[in-house]
């Protein structure tokens, strides 16, 4: 079996990872204006969109173990292929249901692609070099991702405001430019990326498959017996269902201050990529705000503080005041995620962490395809300032109080469970 160094599978994971989001990236700044530009109405663009926030949640589980079970690279190389599906029909989709096929697709992709690399990692550092700092690798993922999307969303609005191929919708360019990335990717996950372990076979995929019921059961089972787990994991139903607001209303409301699409791809593309390098800012600076108020007020003040920020978007006149309160929004959503999971971490350990985790990970997707929903078709009945007002009244009056119920309550979940046990047997 071939064994490569920890730097080695250290510096393909960061090529492997930047080419994975430098395609979503490019993709990120149209994938709402491009169904518009088409003839959608937002609440349509809203429920296809759903497609794919009910795949992730229906298949998340089950995807981690077929990449167990059959190996990472197999599983990498499907995802790879059905994402340039995705893009493909993207390029050329012009109705309702060619759009939900799009998300349907992507669905599909975003759970395959959960995990494998960075598992299959961890794994070739682990077996070069048992020592290896696999935390300090997949910190550098963090950062590669940040940058690679980033990238991805200037060069986007760079395309739409060159026009660079005539007889070709100017907001269609970044999608052709996210086929030939994924086109790299999938080459170089085939040459770069080999399995420092045999696969498993169907059997455990089997199992893994069986246990998905169980290990759901019990991860609500922790969260009967804890109101401080269920109130975090509750924050991030209501952050789910308020991220709809800029990550799907924003580009949708520059439109309407700058008064066309292209231009707000346009703008779109270098306000993406700026927003993204102020959420690492955000995540590196939080720490300071956690060790002067502690961890459950600052998530709360967090939570406020990006609520007015989408206010903001929603009612600022002008593209420099929007761009502004969505730079802010991204800051505070950077600086939030930690807070969050570093309460969840406090709330669990012994075998039920990766569990509570996968469960806090699917419960956004309902979340968010509701989000979608309520939200796309409040503002075709409304406007979508009003719209976004709604949104951000959930972030901030709905999230932010649960945090508070985390306040003195450092001590996990291991009392209880000696009191009484939760098992994953089905």
């Amino acid at each position: 079996m071939r064994v490569m160094s920890a730097r080695g599978a250290r510096r393909r994971y960061l090529l492997l990872l930047g080419l994975r989001w430098l395609a979503t990236g490019l993709v990120i700044p149209i994938l709402v204006l491009l169904p518009l530009d088409r003839g959608l109405t937002l609440s349509q663009v809203g429920a296809a969109g759903v497609a794919q926030g009910l795949l992730v949640l229906a298949l998340e589980l089950p995807t981690g173990g077929l990449a167990d079970a059959l190996g990472r690279r197999p599983v990498l190389l499907a995802a790879g292929v059905i994402n340039l599906a995705s893009f493909a029909l993207l390029a050329v989709a012009g109705s309702l249901a060619l759009f939900v096929a799009v998300f349907a697709l992507q669905g599909v992709y975003r759970a395959l692609d959960s995990g494998p690399l960075d598992a299959w990692y961890v794994d070739a550092a682990l077996a070069g070099d048992p020592g290896a700092d696999i935390e300090s690798g997949l910190s550098r993922g963090g950062a590669v991702v940040g940058v690679a999307i980033a990238a991805g969303a200037l060069a986007a609005g760079g395309l739409v405001a060159l026009d660079p191929l005539p007889g070709v919708n100017p907001l269609a360019v970044p999608v052709l430019a996210a086929i030939a990335v994924q086109v790299v990717g999938l080459v170089a996950v085939a040459l770069l990326l080999f399995e420092v372990r045999p696969a498993g076979g169907t059997a455990p995929l089997l199992a893994s498959v069986r246990q998905v019921p169980g290990t759901v059961r019990a991860a609500l089972g922790l969260l009967r017996r804890s109101r401080v787990l269920a109130a975090i994991v509750a924050v991030e139903l209501f952050w789910g269902f308020g991220m709809i607001t800029f990550e799907t209303l924003l580009p949708v409301r520059l439109t309407e201050v700058v008064g066309d699409a292209d231009t707000a791809a346009t703008l779109l593309g270098p306000a993406g990529s700026a927003a993204w390098l102020a959420s690492a800012a955000g995540a590196a600076l939080v720490p300071l705000a956690s060790r002067r108020i502690g961890a459950p007020w600052t998530g709360a003040l967090l939570r406020v503080l990006q609520g007015a920020t989408v206010v903001g978007m929603a009612v600022l006149a002008g593209p420099v005041g929007v761009l502004a309160a969505y730079l802010l929004c991204y800051t505070v959503h950077g600086a939030a995620n930690p807070v969050h999971m570093g309460l969840l971490h406090r709330q669990v350990d012994g075998p039920y962490r990766t569990t509570v985790l996968s469960l806090n990970s699917m419960v956004a997707q309902p979340a968010g395809a509701l989000g979608l929903l309520v939200l796309t078709a409040l503002a075709d009945a409304t406007s979508v300032s009003t719209s976004m007002l709604v949104g951000a009244a959930v972030l901030a009056a709905a999230a932010a109080p649960l945090y508070l119920v985390a306040r003195g309550r450092p001590t996990t979940l291991a009392a209880a469970e000696k009191a009484e046990p939760v098992g994953l047997s089905t």
